[in-house]
């Protein structure tokens, strides 16, 4: 399919139309015939990116596939995920990695990059085939155990060597797990009310403090999931400011929730790390306005109803967040005056991509780069309800919530995936 979009804003804040046709951008003039999509009024971004999500195929589709998160992130204005390894199978060997990219490539609603693990089963014992994944057809770079952490200093320590001879890179899921045995939720008074086991944020500090310095040690790329704490922003500052190659992720989530949720024991609310206070959730906004933080990434993880709807101390860790982590950033960074549509582009598309090594990524709307598109209507408002979501689970703590802003449109490699703000049917992007 052709297409022009007509009167789009783009990132800088210019006017123009944007044509497609073959997969790639094109001049306005080559778009003869094309389907002709009215963007006045409307935000163009390059194809949004993640860099930390959670398909659950092979091993879990009862609560996501492959398709379904496909889908899910394509209704968000994702062209491109980056799908962890803690599946059943894990993904730690080549063959498992090649089998989730063809399948993301056969339904085609957006670029799947496979995360391989670090450690063999994720029971950080021993190193995976970190050097076979990375040779694969899936050509892993990022690799991490995410779920659980490499707590082994040693072992991290050789897996930074390792992925640092391939310019690949360790994605740390920062917790000591022997202090967080039993933790239910962030630790302080509001744990003590509650009755739940308290989650302390120097679980978390402290093994970024150590792998920046591992990291600093080998000479090897470090990037930081889902950081949560004002500490931790510090230390990562600190490591930057050190001239350390260290990069760093905010969730949606901590961007705009808080542990006062617990309160409801609506397990919906339970998630890995926790939600923190309100003084975290001021420095991670202002850390990932100053740069401090690169990138926002949706730790998507879906859970079965059973699983969620269960007390709080047995129900999972984990929140779907694909279809609502624009809007979220939008209502936390965008409204809030603290990032422009431009620097929603860099931690929403380059620099994501640019930590995955995705090519594709560094020069949108350029004639002849690959047509990856996201369209959104920033005025628009809506009440997020179980029908804006696409996947197989629906433990999300924005059910009932006015957000704002909504996708239109989204476009993956010149196919569109989202039109008039539906999801397009698999056999019609199939057709592109």
């Amino acid at each position: 399919m052709n297409v022009m979009i007509k009167a789009a804003t783009l990132p800088d804040g210019t006017r123009r139309d944007v044509a497609i046709r073959d997969g790639v951008f094109v001049d306005v003039g080559d778009a003869k015939g094309a389907t002709v999509i009215d963007a006045d009024g409307l935000q163009a971004l390059p194809g949004l990116v993640d860099l930390h999500t959670h398909l659950r195929e092979p091993g879990f589709e009862q609560s996501e596939t492959v398709l379904t998160g496909s889908r899910a992130a394509a209704a968000g204005g994702f062209t491109a995920v980056h799908a962890m390894a803690n599946t059943s199978p894990v993904a730690d060997t080549a063959g498992v990695v090649e089998q989730v990219a063809s399948l993301g490539e056969q339904h085609g609603y957006v670029t799947v990059r496979p995360i391989g693990a670090v450690t063999i089963g994720l029971a950080g014992e021993r190193l995976a085939e970190i050097g076979a994944m990375a040779r694969s057809r899936a050509a892993v770079r990022v690799f991490s155990d995410d779920g659980k952490c490499v707590h082994d200093a040693l072992l991290m320590r050789r897996a930074l060597e390792y992925v640092a001879t391939f310019d690949g890179v360790v994605a740390q899921h920062a917790q000591e797990p022997r202090l967080t045995e039993g933790a239910q939720m962030n630790e302080g008074a509001l744990a003590s009310e509650l009755g739940l086991a308290g989650w302390p944020a120097v679980a978390e500090e402290a093994i970024i403090a150590r792998d920046v310095l591992l990291a600093e040690a080998v000479g090897a790329r470090l990037h930081v999931c889902h950081v949560s704490t004002a500490g931790s922003v510090e230390v990562v500052r600190w490591a930057k400011a050190r001239g350390i190659t260290v990069t760093a992720e905010v969730t949606p989530h901590h961007l705009l929730l808080t542990e006062d949720l617990a309160e409801s024991y609506d397990a919906r609310y339970k998630v890995n790390p926790p939600l923190r206070r309100s003084e975290d959730v001021d420095a991670l906004r202002a850390a990932l306005a100053d740069g401090t933080i690169d990138i926002v990434a949706t730790d998507h993880a879906p859970h079965p109803v059973e699983t969620k709807e269960a007390a709080w101390a047995e129900a999972s860790f984990g929140m779907v967040g694909l279809e609502s982590a624009l809007s979220v950033v939008q209502a936390a960074m965008v409204d809030t005056g603290l990032l422009d549509w431009a620097a929603v582009a860099r931690v929403l598309s380059a620099a994501p991509a640019a930590i995955g090594r995705l090519d594709g990524y560094d020069t949108p709307f350029a004639v002849g780069a690959p047509a990856h598109l996201t369209l959104v209507d920033p005025a628009a408002r809506r009440t997020f309800a179980v029908e804006h979501l696409h996947g197989r689970s629906v433990n999300s703590p924005y059910l009932g919530v006015e957000l704002p802003g909504r996708v239109v449109a989204t476009v993956h490699r010149g196919v569109p995936t989202v039109l008039d703000g539906e999801l397009r049917e698999p056999e019609e992007v199939a057709r592109g």
